[in-house]
């Protein structure tokens, strides 16, 4: 991907560095390891009870591997405990082969992977290692950027390629730089083939470009966050991949955090700890995030809703979502209750089937919640207009009449009526209506040329804002994270409880990424962490001790329902920021300490890299 005259640029720019970048692969933990159920039904049909994300893939590729037509394959999902991504495409091959055994033998076949087999077996978030030049200005403007991504693919392609275009979509992350050049190449390795994981790719760019930042930073002899702010991204500018910024927040996050948590006198108060203590170190970083909502493959932003209204009032719906613990289910519950205005428990979500609903699209792209959420709004408004007719019929009033329902209350022109929902269901089955709705939803306004890597491939970004502090341990190399302080875009969110959740969830799984879990392999690629004994992921003493969340005013999304904005991925990227807080802490204890890019950054890699020189007998 590029923009501008990076080449030519170079002898404009007053400083220009190089550097390389390392970031290690992570693995899910789901609470459920990959599993799945077949059963034989009549007529050689066979049912799959799949742990996945994607139940139309596990439909097709099990239809293609027994030569049967895909309606002869059912797949249903009641939930998941767990998938981060791991399931989008991986949890394919378990389902598939129990259905082997199922159509061989004619019998129910389950098939449940151990943990240690699961993560032996499955792949992790993609390790890159990535090469970047970065030009500025005296001032800090950053003129230039050029970046090669190395992603280690595994032994197959699985979702490596798609992967590797959302990092070349986040190249810059929510700066505006007018000259990029971003190259990916997916390498082929004899590992097993890593797959999705929270951020899809995201997150490896965006820790890059900090680290260039941070780089020219700490070699100008000015603070990281001075550059950050001065290069952030305005509405009426363009990504470098051809798409107009519209409600652009990173400039009205980073302002409100920097004015609501004080940041000048955390910042005194860190440098005021450092100079009163020699052993241990506070660092302070910010994190500002822009991430992308939507499938880059346009074909994939699609979904369909079948909502049922039951004589008794109560209603049924069934979308492609699959919940795995992020909370879509009750999102869409409070959707359908706010359209027909009745108390969400009448409301039920099915589970994601795929004889009810076909060709889905997977969960993910953290746009479960947009893409089926809006498909439910049609769906449900279809049968609120049907009802309109019969209030209209029955309460013998105009049609141009003001008709709301309020409570399960049906009012005319803003006045109650004796009218309630019950029996207004009951007349309307009696009348002859139908109660039932399917309704298809697309995202509008998105497109990419493939062929001029230009277009307008997002439906829309998402915002935010975290100032990190942590406190290291100079003699032992432990740290703490103290708190993340953070200002978010959510929109007009859903549900604030269930979107702040996710915030702190993703959050400790950039921490985790960014710090401490640390996927190692012998020689001949054998994962020796291939135990919750071998591999280290956060606890509770990892997670930061004050984690503050703000939910930025004034920033609504006409593409998400109800204004909402999307929620799962982009709070992980706040996790890359722990990673330059401690780079900090690490250089006011060792100044002439050489920053390095290299996650995670494990306690041992900072022990002995505060104490280099120690080490060193000729010293």
């Amino acid at each position: 991907f590029s923009s501008g005259d990076v080449d030519a640029e170079w002898e404009r720019c007053d400083h220009v560095f190089t550097g390389r970048v390392d970031s290690g692969g992570q693995e899910h933990i789901y609470l459920e390891t990959q599993g799945a159920f077949a059963v034989p039904c009549e007529g050689g049909k066979i049912k799959i009870y799949s742990s996945t994300q994607s139940p139309t893939s596990v439909q097709r590729v099990t239809a293609k591997i027994l030569d049967l037509p895909m309606h002869q394959i059912e797949v249903d999902v009641l939930r998941l405990g767990g998938a981060f991504g791991g399931k989008e495409d991986q949890a394919t091959h378990w389902a598939a082969l129990a259905a082997l055994g199922t159509h061989k033998l004619n019998r129910p076949v389950k098939l449940v992977l151990s943990r240690m087999d699961d993560i032996k077996m499955t792949g992790k978030r993609h390790p890159y290692s990535s090469d970047f030049k970065i030009g500025l200005s005296n001032e800090g403007k950053i003129l230039a950027y050029e970046v090669t991504f190395y992603q280690n693919a595994g032994a197959s392609a699985d979702l490596s390629p798609a992967i590797l275009e959302r990092t070349l979509f986040h190249v810059t992350n929510s700066y505006s730089i007018p000259n990029v050049k971003a190259t990916g190449i997916s390498c082929r390795t004899n590992l097993p083939p890593n797959t999705a994981f929270r951020g899809f790719g995201g997150p490896q760019a965006m820790f890059v470009i900090e680290s260039a930042i941070y780089e020219a930073a700490s070699k100008m002899g000015m603070s990281a966050d001075k550059i950050q702010k001065m290069n952030l991204i305005d509405n009426g500018e363009k990504f470098y991949y051809g798409q107009s910024i519209e409600n652009a927040q990173a400039i009205n996050s980073w302002n409100r955090a920097e004015s609501k948590y004080e940041l000048g006198k955390i910042n005194n108060d860190a440098d005021q700890f450092n100079k009163l203590n020699d052993r241990y170190k506070k660092g302070v970083s910010l994190m500002p995030i822009c991430f992308g909502i939507s499938f880059t493959s346009s074909f994939l932003n699609q979904a369909s809703a079948l909502v049922h209204v039951y004589t008794d009032g109560s209603v049924g719906i069934s979308t492609a979502a699959v919940e795995m613990g992020q909370g879509v289910n009750a999102k869409l519950r409070e959707i359908s209750a706010k359209i027909f205005a009745i108390n969400i428990e009448k409301i039920k979500t099915e589970t994601t089937n795929t004889t009810r609903v076909a060709n889905t699209s997977a969960t993910a792209a953290s746009s479960g919640a947009d893409l089926n959420g809006n498909a439910v709004i049609l769906a449900c408004e279809n049968i609120l207009a049907r009802l309109k007719s019969v209030i209209i019929d029955k309460l013998n009033i105009p049609e141009s009449s003001e008709i709301e329902i309020i409570d399960e209350r049906i009012f005319v022109d803003k006045k109650p009526t004796k009218l309630y929902w019950n029996e207004l269901i009951q007349s309307a089955y009696f009348n002859r209506i139908s109660l039932t709705s399917q309704a298809y939803y697309s995202t509008p306004d998105i497109h990419f040329d493939r062929e001029k890597n230009q277009g307008h491939p997002f439906a829309y970004h998402v915002f935010g804002t975290a100032i990190i502090t942590v406190t290291l341990d100079c003699l032992l190399g432990i740290y703490e994270t103290d708190s993340v302080k953070i200002v978010h875009d959510f929109g007009n969110s859903l549900q604030p409880k269930i979107d702040k959740g996710q915030v702190e969830g993703a959050l400790a799984q950039g921490i985790g990424w960014m710090t401490l879990e640390e996927l190692v392999q012998s020689e001949k690629g054998e994962l020796i962490s291939n135990s919750l004994s071998t591999y280290k992921i956060p606890d509770i003493y990892a997670v930061p001790n004050e984690v503050e969340i703000d939910f930025l005013k004034n920033s609504e999304n006409k593409y998400g329902p109800f204004n909402s904005k999307a929620i799962g991925e982009p709070p992980l990227m706040y996790g890359i920021g722990v990673y330059f807080a401690l780079m900090n802490a690490m250089k006011s204890y060792n100044s002439d300490l050489t920053p390095f890019f290299s996650a995670p950054l494990t306690p041992e890699k900072v022990l002995l890299s505060l104490h280099k020189e120690q080490r060193n007998p000729k010293n």
